[in-house]
Formats: structure tokens, C-alpha cells, sequence
């Protein structure tokens, strides 16, 4: 197998037109970014990744620009750049500014950086945080 190539919306079988295009309505898009078009070629995966994106990144108890930040966190911290690009472009145009930007970072670093120091010197849970 060679390397995987993207579906375009001319390309597409009608099932995958069918998310595009809800894709395209729901966030306002005259194109699918490329993450759709490569999860195209499995037109199953790409509506359950659709539709749970969909459910999960929708306003809730959780307003859309934290959603996006801690998307982005996620995405850092997992070395996504495809996904830090697109979630750091996505938490922009929801608010995030710079000094947000910054911060977030902080905490990002500093997170990964104890979560590491706890898990080599494998430091118990203490109990009044074991709930």
C-alpha cells in the first residue's frame, strides 16, 4: 500500500458528500480541512468521528473556547502538529489571545513535567485526593 491520499468533495462517494457537507454548514466552511478528507477514505470512521466531534466540541457545561484550549493542551502534550495548528486557529477565533496562549503553555509544561517526576519516583496518591 502506498501512501494514503485524501478524497476530495468532487471525488466522494455520496455518503461521504453527506459529512462534508455537514461539516461545511456546521462550522460555516467553503472546504473540509485535510484531517476529513484522509478520513474519507473510511466513510464509517468518518462519520463517527464527525458525529462525536460534533457532540463533544458543542457548548455545554464547558463554554467552546476552553473546550478548544484544552483540545489544544491534549494536542501539545501528544506532539499532534496537525492538531495544534487547527485547535490553536480554532481557540483563536473562539478568544484565546496571546497572554491566554502563554499561560496555557505554562501549565501544559508544567504539567507534563510533574506528571513525569510523580510517575518516576512513583509517588503514592494521598488520601484526602483517593476519592
Amino acid at each position: 500500500m502506498g501512501k494514503p491520499t485524501p478524497i476530495e468533495y468532487a471525488d466522494a462517494s455520496p455518503e461521504v458528500r453527506a459529512v462534508f457537507d455537514d461539516i461545511m454548514t456546521s462550522r460555516n466552511l467553503k472546504d473540509v480541512n485535510n484531517f476529513w478528507k484522509y478520513l474519507a477514505r473510511d466513510p464509517v470512521s468518518l462519520r463517527r468521528t464527525w458525529e462525536s466531534v460534533k457532540e463533544v466540541m458543542a457548548p455545554g457545561a464547558l463554554d467552546p473556547l476552553v473546550k478548544e484550549m484544552v483540545y489544544l493542551a491534549v494536542s501539545v502534550t501528544n506532539s499532534c502538529g496537525y492538531c495544534i495548528a487547527s485547535h490553536s486557529a480554532a481557540a483563536a477565533k473562539a478568544g484565546m489571545s496571546e497572554a491566554m496562549f502563554g499561560e496555557l503553555m505554562a501549565v501544559v509544561g508544567m504539567a507534563n513535567e510533574t506528571n513525569r517526576l510523580v510517575n518516576g519516583y512513583r509517588v503514592p496518591i494521598d488520601a484526602a485526593f483517593d476519592r
